[in-house]
């Protein structure tokens, strides 16, 4: 129903289509399973002007800018970031992981939704081996303080992490991979769809991780970068 009138129905009016169709429905139903899959209207926004409480789900900043790690999944940095091709916009999501800078998984979505954000958590986690436990860190997006993603990580034994509000340099290195994306790839390559533009992101993400030297990881790239110096 939501996607059917392209995001312009909030949770009211979806209660009553679905209640005009003939599904009876509760109202407090539909807008805690939309608030879950993180689903809201696209106009009309209204915007919070309280100071964000304890029950807005925010991590306290574990990193403070100290992005260096020891070994992998000891540290891992997540974002989203968005491409515009032609008016139509393509969301990337990723998760990397600080040693070494090692993109560990990564979706693309024609839209920001919550299941983007618990997708990339979920094929991250998949990379950890027994007693593995990682601080994970991201900054206050909505994805990230959902409660099913706070459960996750909390079922996983790992150790949320956000920045302060308003404060870029707190989720520096994953930002700078974003920057890097855009100007190494998206801006050269001038995609002319959004197909050209996922082949393209999976094509230079292999290749960011597999071949693109660091000079910090004298010369190699973060696979490279991992292999050498741990154990498989």
């Amino acid at each position: 129903m939501y996607n059917k009138h392209k995001g312009r129905y909030g949770y009211r009016r979806i209660a009553a289509d679905l209640c005009k169709s003939g599904r009876a429905v509760n109202l407090k139903t539909v807008q805690r399973l939309m608030h879950e899959l993180g689903l809201k209207a696209l106009i009309r926004v209204k915007k919070r002007c309280a100071p964000p409480g304890p029950e807005d789900g925010i991590a306290p900043n574990l990193l403070r800018q100290d992005f260096n790690a020891l070994a992998p999944n000891e540290k891992w940095g997540t974002d989203m970031t968005e491409f515009n091709v032609k008016g139509q916009k393509l969301h990337l999501s990723a998760c990397m992981d600080l040693y070494g800078g090692e993109v560990i998984a990564w979706r693309t979505s024609t839209r920001p939704m919550f299941e983007l954000a618990m997708k990339t958590l979920e094929d991250a986690l998949e990379r950890l081996n027994p007693g593995e436990r990682p601080v994970l860190h991201s900054d206050q997006g909505w994805h990230y303080k959902m409660r099913p993603f706070r459960a996750l990580i909390a079922q996983s034994g790992i150790t949320q992490s956000m920045s302060r509000k308003g404060n870029c340099f707190d989720n520096a290195v994953i930002e700078s991979f974003f920057g890097t994306v855009k100007e190494e790839f998206f801006r050269l390559a001038k995609c002319e769809t959004l197909k050209q533009l996922e082949d393209g992101l999976r094509d230079y993400i292999q290749y960011y991780n597999q071949e693109r030297i660091k000079l910090k990881l004298n010369g190699l790239s973060p696979v490279q970068f991992r292999l050498q110096n741990t154990e498989m």
